[in-house]
């Protein structure tokens, strides 16, 4: 069935359309009835049915994130039930945290933490190993636990409380927003599950106090790097299960498609930019694409972002499903847990980790 095109205030949505009949086995990930000229547009999808009364209209939905998560692994959505006034309220607070003294920031510093939560100064990440240090700077925080939590005192990694700056309204806002990007994330995740012939609450059930992620990010403007070869975020993989992402006007995303090639996935109001991580990859047996990307720091003005790692319980299992493997098709990789995995990577990831596991 070919694709259909649809254009909509001056952007493009590619909505692709094809058989529900499809197992993860011997899928091949064929671009040959895309035309090229759209070879290079991320798919926009309108997830708005996904929140009517109408459970017919899932399986239309479900089947585009599929097709964009199969080609792409990345994708934007629209229809969400993230308003304007919402996004605005987060930059706001996100400009004025970012721009107090260093001195204010550092009391929450992400490296004096045990469950990596506050705030990261620039260069404290390195997601390129090839590359110097990101030249951006964040706050992390996650599913909160009070000290006395169980998990908390039987000292389980990533579990533990939210450490937010002094700033009036701050906790409120974020802990909300978390906890409506955790909402949105569970939603696309029931549609993939129609895609992916599995049980509607197999991410559900997994998903009860995940370690899921909630970052603010402020990018300076490229000229403040302290090289030429310093990125905003060098070239990378995400490491959960899904991530959304609200980026402001300055750009700067780009996607590496399967030439090779960077290209880029500019703003579009109203949206967010989804992409598949490290986990659904291999819980998928790699159906799903983990695709590389990375930011371009912007010429003479800063970038703010705010990306949600959608990450599963500390506990859970991190293996093929099984309609995604079979005696031609092996499952890629061992299982591993969502912790377990989470560690190794930030390990990769950041110096203060690294001397934490020497040290221990």
């Amino acid at each position: 069935m070919p694709s259909l095109l649809v254009e909509q205030q001056n952007r493009i949505t590619v909505v692709l359309a094809f058989s529900t009949t499809h197992r993860c086995p011997g899928y091949e990930k064929t671009r040959s009835n895309i035309p090229e000229l759209f070879m290079n547009r991320l798919p926009i999808i309108d997830i708005a049915p996904l929140y009517s009364d109408d459970q017919t209209a899932w399986p239309t939905v479900a089947e585009q994130i599929d097709r964009a998560c199969r080609e792409w692994g990345f994708f934007y959505i629209t229809g969400h039930p993230i308003g304007p006034a919402r996004i605005s309220d987060l930059l706001s607070a996100a400009k004025t945290f970012f721009a107090l003294p260093a001195a204010e920031k550092l009391k929450i510093d992400i490296t004096q933490t045990a469950h990596h939560r506050g705030y990261g100064a620039i260069a404290t990440e390195q997601l390129d190993p090839s590359k110097p240090s990101d030249l951006k700077e964040t706050f992390d925080m996650g599913f909160h636990m009070d000290l006395n939590h169980p998990e908390v005192l039987a000292g389980k990694p990533l579990r533990g409380a939210n450490r937010h700056p002094d700033l009036p309204g701050w906790a409120a806002l974020m802990e909300q927003h978390y906890a409506d990007m955790q909402a949105l994330a569970q939603t696309l995740l029931r549609a993939m599950t129609i895609a992916l012939d599995i049980d509607r609450e197999f991410f559900d059930t997994r998903f009860h106090e995940p370690i899921s992620v909630l970052r603010m990010i402020h990018y300076p403007p490229r000229h403040t790097a302290s090289s030429a070869e310093q990125q905003g975020a060098g070239e990378h993989t995400d490491y959960g299960c899904i991530t959304l992402l609200y980026q402001d006007d300055a750009g700067g995303l780009q996607v590496r498609n399967r030439d090779g090639e960077w290209i880029d996935a500019p703003p579009i109001a109203g949206s967010f930019v989804v992409n598949i991580g490290d986990m659904l990859a291999r819980w998928s047996n790699d159906r799903y694409t983990s695709t590389p990307h990375r930011v371009i720091s912007p010429l003479g003005v800063d970038r703010y972002s705010m990306p949600f790692f959608a990450e599963p319980h500390p506990d859970t299992e991190i293996s093929c499903l099984p309609n995604c493997s079979d005696a031609a098709h092996p499952p890629k990789y061992p299982s591993v847990t969502s912790a377990e995995y989470l560690l190794s990577r930030f390990a990769d990831t950041y110096a203060y980790r690294r001397e934490e596991q020497a040290d221990a």
